[in-house]
């Protein structure tokens, strides 16, 4: 079973949306990682990366990671690209995760002016059409789930991305993946 296809079996078993929140690794783990993230800024890119070398390999088996979008207002096009991975996960589970990755790994290329034409590649490449992608950014259903997301992260005092909570323990910005590593592991160890 995939990974986006279990995130919304569980999503749909404890009562969210499909289009609810994207969670990583184990979704049925004690120890939650939340993480606040913006798909224009070139700091979640890096985190990105983190993350599908370092932190899933090691504890995907058994922590969950759970993504709250947090698109900040000096970006053009952060919210739009936060609501088209809602809308693509709807679709497609899997492909909430892989609009995430492509869109923070092209963020130098990616500008307002061409948005909506990386969008349209992005939906074609993956069978969807590509004027029901473009519809969805007009979504007032899934722009208010990025601005729930949003809200959260404000009333939690998030201010800056990405943040990264390790059961409630902040991690903001610039971090190492030793430091986060430890306080996973110290969750894990119930400490």
């Amino acid at each position: 079973m995939s990974g986006g296809l279990l995130t919304a079996l569980v999503a749909s078993a404890i009562g969210l949306p499909a289009s609810g929140p994207l969670i990583e690794g184990r979704p049925d783990s004690a120890v939650r990682v939340v993480i606040y993230e913006d798909l224009q800024c070139s700091d979640c890119a890096d985190f990105r990366r983190m993350m599908d070398e370092k932190i899933l390999p090691k504890y995907g088996a058994t922590v969950a990671f759970a993504h709250r979008d947090f698109p900040l207002a000096k970006h053009a096009w952060a919210r739009r690209a936060a609501i088209a991975a809602r809308y693509f996960g709807e679709i497609k589970p899997d492909l909430d995760l892989e609009w995430r990755r492509q869109t923070m790994a092209r963020i130098q290329e990616t500008t307002p002016a061409n948005f909506n034409e990386k969008l349209t590649s992005f939906a074609r490449a993956n069978g969807i059409d590509p004027a029901r992608a473009l519809a969805a950014l007009d979504d007032k259903r899934l722009a208010e789930l990025v601005e729930n997301d949003f809200q959260s992260g404000v009333a939690r005092g998030i201010a800056k991305t990405p943040t990264v909570l390790v059961n409630g323990k902040p991690f903001i910005e610039h971090f190492t993946f030793e430091d986060l590593s430890q306080a996973i592991d110290e969750a894990l160890a119930g400490r």
